[in-house]
């Protein structure tokens, strides 16, 4: 099948090793001084190792690779002695975190007065990508936010500028276990009756792996909502946007 999956750039490499524990399939490891990809099948091809490697010898393409083979990396993973990360509590259960709700839209000035906070405009919990059920009613039709978890923080309008009207999925490309995100994203572009959905991310290399496996998804999907990236510098401005569709 053709995919996107990363290559090493030979020449860039020096074998530093910084890649090896930052790929949570285990799908890289040092020979002859150089990184090297064990096996295709171990590489979910999403980017989050990239921002890893000092000298940006890691690259992802698309070409004819073997499909992404999560039984493969669990066994991998036993092989090398490392645990894979931990899965959150599917949505619904017990926790009251993961119990999803719509509000209403909270009335109120544009400007809040001198001294008043402004009111929240966030929509609907929960938020992270991990909780949200694909059919949540509050998709419906709607624009989908899908912000990495550090721009809230980087860029001070967020609410009213990306958060106002659009319901909202929260992840984190370098921190989070990917495959279940990825997984979830295609159900959500497929079951979810999007209108739309936006890519909002920090400036950071790793940051980059959200916009592939949003896009990757949303391929893998075979929805075609139109689709567009905002990508926030760490000094709290957009540095671009972009039509992805």
């Amino acid at each position: 099948m053709k995919r996107k999956i990363i290559r090493i750039d030979e020449d860039k490499c020096t074998g530093c090793g910084e890649c090896i524990p930052n790929c949570a399939e285990g799908s890289l490891e040092i020979r002859n001084g150089k990184a090297v990809l064990v096996k295709e099948a171990l590489c979910d091809g999403l980017g989050a190792c990239l921002g890893h490697c000092p000298e940006g010898a890691l690259i992802i393409e698309e070409r004819e690779a073997e499909a992404f083979d999560e039984d493969l990396v669990e066994q991998r993973l036993a092989e090398i002695g490392r645990k894979p990360a931990p899965h959150a509590a599917p949505a619904g259960g017990g926790c009251p975190s993961a119990q999803p709700f719509a509000q209403a839209p909270r009335p109120g000035p544009a400007q809040p007065a001198a001294g008043d906070a402004p009111a929240s405009l966030l929509g609907h919990w929960p938020v992270q990508l991990t909780l949200l059920p694909p059919t949540a009613p509050f998709f419906k039709d709607q624009e989908l936010l899908i912000t990495a978890d550090c721009v809230p923080f980087a860029f001070a309008d967020f609410h009213r500028r990306f958060l106002d009207g659009r319901a909202v999925a929260v992840a984190c490309p370098k921190l989070d276990n990917t495959g279940p995100h990825f997984a979830k994203l295609i159900q959500i572009f497929k079951d979810a009756g999007l209108a739309s959905a936006t890519i909002v991310r920090m400036e950071v290399p790793c940051c980059g792996g959200l916009t592939n496996m949003v896009a990757e998804a949303r391929k893998e999907a075979g929805s075609s909502v139109p689709l567009r990236e905002v990508v926030i510098g760490r000094g709290g401005d957009v540095l671009q946007e972009q039509d992805l569709s």
